[in-house]
């Protein structure tokens, strides 16, 4: 459909929902007074608009960018206004932050660069096998998805960014061969845009930035333990005093012990944050005291870290923190060098890092199948035990829910067969990690969650409506696919 008569359809159908005679300051009263299905068709169909319109922006920024290139000086657009450049210049246009324009820019430049190297813009590839150089870039499909209207502005910049751009590879003995050699690195880059793309419908715009990372990682181990060795020199803790005589702090952390503090944090504040209800009385006391507490998440965190601090260089380990030790668990392929992550936030570490861990810490054997289902493990308890607790973290990597985000520490297990003394089990196969809230929405709002077999499972909501799939992570689903680096041969970009 032709963008314009795509944008009259949708002014036309809001025009019908709201009525041509509603003023802007009537529009509040009026959306109050519509029905729960009516206010959703009007979002939806506004989101609509919105995304078609930012389309045009998004365009006109590129344009704008190409027109105020450092290359052409004086002469350039944002120049000739007065603009030191066009991020300046789209910001005073749009009204927006600088961010948000430097945003619609880098999107509008990659949809000139594929329109570029394909200006018949043939959703079709021309080229598909490793000897041929593709003809169009290899973030297309995105650009594909955007035009279309499938992908937001956010979402596109959050995948592009996400995946950088792909490792340059090394030159081989002849130039056909250096470059069927980038084809075949292009190409899975290209491929996995193409998949992100489509999940971009039940994805929110940070789990497709968190599983672009992930996935280029996975894609490129070298230039992931490159990036994490960048970051660990980049480490550093300073403090300073201001004019006012306040003590601030800043802390810029490598990838493990960032995973490391945080866990500590988490630990602490998770009954404040949604965390799973406590079984033992002390521990629900404890819980309680600490959701009273009145001070504030940041004060409380604060605390914590100085009574750390000071605990730290007085006690061991066990005094400090009891029988709950913090710790960052670690999943790691028995044989595949490229797919360790954290337990919580699917972070790629090195393999380094898991052999030096293993030398001083316990380690739990999971054997999955294909798609990362865990063995059953049998009905011997009532609640989950600790190692099925392991194995479930380990397949669905945190809350299974739509959209919710948060990880597998702050889950609990929910059977999705009721259980009684004579029937349902405790088995991996039909236990799901759901966050706190989503558990008890579940348990009161009248959802239930199906599967059949090891198929996907299913959210049915309350009143018959049809179900949704609920997928595990999108990182955990590469990581169960034997997923190689396409390259032979390559070295990071620079």
């Amino acid at each position: 459909m032709a963008i314009a008569a795509e944008l009259k359809e949708q002014v036309s159908t809001l025009i019908d929902l709201l009525g041509a005679d509603v003023c802007a300051d009537e529009l509040p009263a009026v959306v109050s007074e519509f029905g729960d299905q009516l206010v959703l068709d009007l979002l939806q169909r506004a989101d609509a608009l919105m995304r078609g319109v930012e389309r045009v922006r998004i365009v006109a920024s590129g344009v704008v960018a190409a027109r105020s290139a450092r290359a052409a000086g004086h002469d350039g657009l944002a120049q000739k206004l007065g603009h030191r450049n066009s991020t300046s210049l789209v910001q005073e246009m749009t009204g927006s932050s600088r961010s948000e324009a430097a945003k619609a820019i880098r999107v509008g430049e990659a949809l000139l660069c594929d329109a570029a190297d394909h200006p018949g813009h043939d959703s079709t590839p021309e080229a598909t096998s490793p000897s041929a150089v593709p003809t169009r870039a290899w973030h297309a499909p995105l650009s594909d998805a955007l035009m279309a209207g499938r992908l937001s502005r956010d979402q596109h910049s959050a995948i592009l960014r996400g995946f950088g751009e792909p490792p340059a590879p090394e030159p081989g003995e002849t130039r056909e061969e250096t470059d069927a050699v980038a084809a075949e690195i292009r190409a899975a880059w290209s491929l996995a845009a193409a998949q992100l793309a489509e999940e971009a419908s039940v994805r929110t715009v940070e789990e497709l930035a968190q599983q672009a990372r992930t996935i280029r990682d996975r894609l490129d181990p070298e230039g992931a333990d490159r990036r994490f060795h960048e970051r660990y020199e980049q480490r550093s803790f300073r403090t300073w005093c201001d004019a006012d005589g306040a003590k601030h702090g800043r802390i810029d952390f490598d990838d493990e012990s960032y995973e490391w503090v945080r866990s500590v944090v988490d630990a602490a504040m998770r009954p404040r944050r949604g965390g799973p209800r406590f079984v033992e009385a002390d521990e629900k006391r404890t819980a309680e005291a600490l959701i009273d507490d009145p001070r504030s998440n940041e004060q409380l965190t604060y605390d914590l870290i100085i009574d750390l601090l000071r605990a730290g260089s007085l006690a061991d380990a066990e005094t400090v923190f009891g029988t709950r030790q913090a710790g960052v668990r670690l999943v790691h392929v028995q044989g595949d060098a490229n797919s360790a992550h954290t337990e919580d936030g699917l972070v790629h570490l090195p393999s380094a890092v898991v052999d030096q861990r293993i030398c001083d810490t316990s380690t739990v054997a999971v054997t999955v199948d294909g798609c990362g289902n865990p063995l059953d493990v049998g009905r011997e308890h009532r609640l989950f035990t600790p190692r099925q607790r392991i194995a479930l973290a380990v397949r669905d990597g945190g809350c299974r829910w739509q959209g919710c985000d948060r990880p597998a520490s702050y889950c609990e297990a929910h059977h999705i067969d009721e259980w009684h003394a004579d029937r349902g089990r405790t088995d991996i196969d039909r236990g799901i990690l759901l966050c706190r809230y989503h558990h008890m929405q579940l348990h009161h709002g009248g959802w239930r969650i199906t599967r059949e077999g090891r198929g996907d499972f299913e959210l049915h909501p309350p009143g018959g409506a049809p179900p949704a799939l609920l997928p595990p992570r999108l990182a955990l689903r590469y990581a169960w696919d034997d997923i190689a680096p396409p390259p032979r041969r390559f070295r990071p970009a620079a």
